[in-house]
């Protein structure tokens, strides 16, 4: 019978410095950085997060002198200068309380409870957000099917990041196997007997992540290495018993699962059910939320009157007839109708404008402007002879204007046509 490993009554003087340490840094981390891991907690967060920009503001103007204020918060990016300057202050202050700590509590022979509990707050954490992020790859929200828009733009036009959501958002079957990969990991997390196993697929799943994110430039830096460190902190307690098993070939003991019971049942009762009530909360409203968002912003959502992308067939101003001469900057070539609200019109000299798009389907009228230049608002009529034909009648400027485009079937793209193919005679790498 494998014994199982006993938890060591003295702890080393390192070994204690880093407790402190990792104990107020991850804690720090978490309380910053909630990412939803529970319910309503972005209310609370709401709460306490205005002090502390103006801490982290204060900080980066007088203490760390950046050259430029920070005025940008968190937002879709998670590594924006403030995100930077909160992460170095969680460091030094995790520094320096883990140095007073050691200083007021010289006498401590270990902190296996200690230990022990913020092992399960990391657990926690790491789970809720892997099955966060696993959702919302297996309900397909994260990275979208190429849309007009992007099946027009130039190879070598795209960010590194479209890139990414580009090759992502293509293949279905991709998005389910990383978004169960990173479900099952967050599952795992949540049990003391599955966690070392959770923490070793989380190894593999959060550093994919944060190798794309590091590769593609991909604004989730900080959060995808976070949780790397997670993992590596989670499978510490085992590095000899992995050691062991992966490396030297040697026999790996049974875990010390380490599980601290209170004296009383009614207490290990409530403890059990609220942890069951939270890792079924995570699970069921995080596919309930992104199901119900399938139909706002997924694949499955509506697509906006008159989707697709429009070649232009001909293109008359003031009557006169403008033909599509390369150098001509202001004559229509195509136009795209990606997102409702929103259009894209490329010229003939291949620059292209994202304009407002209003669109009235019982009036047939359009009403759009140009991002770039707000004061030139157009207003059109639109009929459509035929499914694949629209017409364009109205004014821009002071200009009178009437197109004629033809609609463009997106399954002439290869990327959509090309398929699957268990057998190929030859690579079609082109």
């Amino acid at each position: 019978m494998t014994n199982t490993a006993a938890e060591p009554a003295y702890w080393s003087p390192l070994r204690k410095l880093s407790l402190r340490f990792f104990m107020i840094f991850f804690i720090a981390y978490i309380v910053f950085n909630p990412n939803g891991v529970l319910p309503n907690i972005d209310k609370l967060y709401e709460i306490y997060i205005e002090p502390v920009h103006t801490l982290i503001v204060w900080l980066g103007k007088h203490v760390l002198h950046l050259s430029k204020p920070i005025t940008v918060f968190t937002n879709g990016s998670g590594d924006t200068t403030y995100d930077y300057v909160l992460l170095f202050f969680c460091f030094v202050t995790a520094i320096v309380s883990a140095i007073i700590w050691s200083v007021a509590d010289r006498k401590a022979r270990n902190y296996n409870n200690l230990f022990y509990w913020l092992t399960v707050v990391v657990r926690y954490y790491v789970a809720i957000t892997m099955i966060t992020y696993g959702c919302v790859k297996i309900i397909k929200l994260q990275f979208p099917s190429p849309s007009p828009d992007r099946l027009l733009q130039p190879f070598g036009n795209a960010s590194p990041m479209g890139l990414a959501w580009t090759y992502m958002g293509y293949s279905t079957g991709f998005n389910y196997f990383t978004g169960f990969a990173e479900f099952t990991c967050g599952v795992l997390l949540f049990f003391r007997r599955t966690a070392t196993l959770g923490a070793i697929v989380g190894l593999v799943v959060a550093g994919n992540i944060m190798a794309i994110n590091y590769a593609f430039d991909v604004p989730v830096k900080l959060l995808s290495t976070m949780l790397v460190i997670m993992c590596l902190y989670i499978l510490s307690k085992d590095f000899i018993r992995l050691t062991n098993f992966f490396i030297l070939n040697k026999p790996a003991s049974a875990a010390n699962l380490g599980r601290h019971t209170f004296k009383k049942r009614w207490k290990n009762l409530t403890l059990c059910i609220v942890k069951y009530v939270l890792v079924i909360y995570t699970v069921v409203m995080n596919f309930y939320g992104d199901v119900e968002a399938m139909d706002q912003y997924g694949d499955a959502a509506k697509k906006p009157p008159l989707y697709g992308i429009y070649n232009v067939q001909s293109f008359v101003r003031n009557k006169d007839t403008i033909p599509p001469l390369k150098t001509d900057t202001t004559r229509w070539d195509k136009l795209t109708i990606s997102y409702a609200g929103r259009a894209r019109v490329i010229m003939s000299d291949d620059t292209s404008r994202m304009h407002d798009f209003k669109i009235d389907t019982l009036k047939h009228t359009i009403d759009m402007y140009s991002y770039a230049d707000t004061t030139g608002k157009a207003h059109y009529t639109y009929s459509q002879p035929s499914k694949d034909v629209l017409l364009l009648k109205g004014t821009m400027r002071k200009d009178s204007i009437s197109i004629r485009l033809k609609k463009y079937d997106l399954q002439n793209f290869r990327l959509l046509n090309r398929g699957f193919h268990w057998i190929n005679e030859y690579p079609y790498n082109r």
